[in-house]
């Protein structure tokens, strides 16, 4: 028999367990510390995330293909990601129920399942792709997958149920660091920066297939629907209160801003030695890590494969939580990182599973990681319209969110990017599905 604890009481104990007690009066440094912590946490975890092995690659590729041709669209990106990012967190704060868990109450558990069957199937092949990436990662280093995948797959479980949720944020938040690969591997390739402001504020734009493919792609990439999804529960479960929605917000907008200024830096970085140098087809981030040695050296190279790891680790371990959370929200099972399996057996099962096969599936040779990536990338951009419709019409209904429903300007835009990234999304699942 389990035991289901309501939303309200679950708040109540994540806020009183989880969150330290501040002392009363802090010093000017300590107060700039705090002030900087606190815009770290499920917005800046859920953004990077979405910079995984399969993000690495696009934005990898648009800067060998096209240059910087294509940092324009990463500023309206940010744009549309940080206003979705700011919604999730939101709903998560004001109504203490994930995603999943809001969709079938009020809409109905038809679409709650449709929901959990598509991203069952889209979370499962990403999951196996990061740990192909770990691999990959390691493997640049010569270490073999065989060894470094099933490791990597022990620690995300061992962090995920054997810790706590605020642990398991603070290691999420740690593998967030080798990001910072992207900005040093972009200044060693010596970039021509004035070139770089001008494809910001002056698209350049190309009438090819490729270009629109990539273009679509690289939109399609950064916004996938897990990332919100676990930014939403992650935020109920950190037990946020409603007095501190303005933080939550910041931090999940903030997130959507790092995250991208790392997509920028990993096109640029490409684009100022791989594009230069006449090498424009690759097919994967680690191609992309070698390409850089003779261009811009090993450091650049050993940076590219730091920074390819730690997105891989982040993602590979923030999928399968998203899963199980929309799952557990679905069917109305109770869900908790840090929860031993007696407690949640449906969540803890689920994650471990994932973790097995996905590590299982990444090792075995020859395994077609291109065509799971395809097939993943059709599911994804079918759910990811569904996603950003449900979000947009929860945020701006008076019944779930009362006096914090979204309204004028800030309903409009998000109107706007939801009609924007779903016709994107679309283009790439109907010229991806045809065989474009």
């Amino acid at each position: 028999m389990v035991v289901r604890v309501p939303p309200v009481m679950r708040r109540v104990r994540s806020a009183t367990l989880g969150r330290p007690r501040l002392p009363a009066r802090l010093s000017p440094r300590r107060t700039r510390i705090f002030a900087f912590v606190g815009l770290l946490g499920p917005g800046l975890i859920a953004a990077n995330a979405g910079n995984d092995a399969g993000g690495v690659a696009t934005y990898a590729s648009a800067g060998a293909k096209y240059g910087y041709g294509l940092l324009w669209t990463i500023v309206l990106i940010t744009l549309s990601l940080g206003v979705v990012q700011m919604l999730a967190a939101r709903m998560g704060v004001v109504t203490g129920k994930g995603l999943a868990e809001l969709i079938r109450e009020e809409y109905g558990i038809r679409w709650s399942v449709f929901a959990t069957s598509a991203v069952l199937v889209a979370n499962l092949g990403l999951c196996v792709s990061e740990f192909v990436g770990v691999g990959a990662s390691l493997g640049l280093a010569g270490i073999p997958a065989q060894a470094s995948v099933p490791v990597a797959a022990l620690g995300i479980w061992l962090i995920i149920v054997r810790g706590s949720y605020r642990s398991a944020e603070r290691v999420f938040i740690a593998f967030t660091i080798p990001f910072f690969a992207y900005p040093i591997a972009a200044i060693l390739a010596h970039p021509h920066w004035g070139a770089v402001g001008r494809a910001v504020v002056a698209p350049h734009l190309h009438a090819s297939t490729s270009y629109v493919l990539l273009l679509v792609a690289t939109a399609g990439t950064t916004i996938t629907p897990y990332m919100q999804l676990y930014l939403q529960s992650a935020v109920v479960e950190r037990g946020a209160r409603e007095d501190e929605l303005a933080r939550e917000e910041r931090e999940a907008v903030s997130g959507a801003v790092f995250a991208n200024l790392v997509a920028a830096f990993i096109v640029i970085a490409t684009g100022a030695t791989l594009f230069t140098h006449g090498v424009h087809d690759i097919s994967s981030a680690a191609d992309a890590a070698r390409a850089l040695n003779p261009f811009a050296g090993h450091y650049a190279e050993v940076l590219f494969g730091v920074g390819l790891l730690g997105a891989s680790l982040l993602a590979a371990a923030i999928l399968p939580i998203a899963t199980s959370y929309v799952i557990s929200e679905s069917l109305g099972y109770e869900k908790g990182i840090g929860r031993r399996r007696e407690e949640a057996p449906v969540f803890v099962n689920i994650i471990t599973t994932m973790l097995i096969v996905s590590a299982f599936v990444a090792v075995i040779p020859g395994v077609p990681v291109i065509s799971l990536l395809i097939g993943v990338q059709v599911v994804n951009g079918l759910l990811l319209p569904i996603n950003l419709f449900f979000i947009w019409r929860l945020a701006r209904s008076a019944h779930v969110m009362g006096a914090r429903s979204s309204r004028g300007l800030p309903d409009l835009v998000t109107g706007i990017t939801v009609t924007v990234l779903s016709t994107l999304s679309l283009v790439l699942v109907v010229v991806t599905a045809s065989g474009g």
